[in-house]
């Protein structure tokens, strides 16, 4: 049977495990192979190095968690600043928590504003965090050197894994 979501390939991300999967040949040709003729091609934060990896980026704009944008033309990709972009069939979201940004987009896609919109509500999607550093354009040069040192040995080894 076939689903508006039938088409849907998603990959996720993460740190290490990521790095791990992008150096893994056999991993990386099976999201090749999943993405030939899908509706759409999707990834979450750092999973867009897995797509790019596969050559699914290549050329197009994409996004994924800030403290690896600049990784992105390691893969084709060009860097889009924002929580999501999509370029044809391929959808990127930026860090975890823009996976639900993530989320109403494509089901507006799929099934319409007015179902995204009640998906929204449903969930109880109303964000109002209690600082507002949650974008490196707006979090202090000393906030975002300590969460940048704390990636910097998954950064590496992402680099060590898209220029083998």
């Amino acid at each position: 049977m076939t689903t508006p979501l039938s088409g849907l390939r998603p990959v996720p991300g993460g740190g290490f495990g990521v790095a791990d999967a992008i150096a893994d040949g056999d991993t990386v040709a099976f999201i090749r192979k999943q993405a030939e003729g899908a509706r759409y091609v999707t990834s979450v934060c750092t999973g867009a190095f897995l797509l790019g990896a596969a050559g699914l980026l290549q050329g197009r704009r994409a996004t994924t968690h800030w403290a690896y944008t600049d990784l992105l033309p390691l893969v084709g990709a060009t860097f889009g600043n924002a929580r999501v972009v999509k370029d044809g069939n391929v959808t990127t979201a930026a860090g975890v928590a823009s996976g639900i940004d993530f989320a109403l987009h494509l089901a507006a896609e799929i099934a319409g504003a007015e179902i995204a919109q009640a998906i929204q509500l449903g969930i109880e999607y109303d964000p109002a965090p209690p600082f507002s550093t949650g974008h490196p354009d707006r979090a202090p040069a000393p906030l975002r050197e300590r969460v940048a040192d704390r990636n910097r040995n998954v950064r590496e080894a992402f680099q060590a894994a898209l220029q083998r």
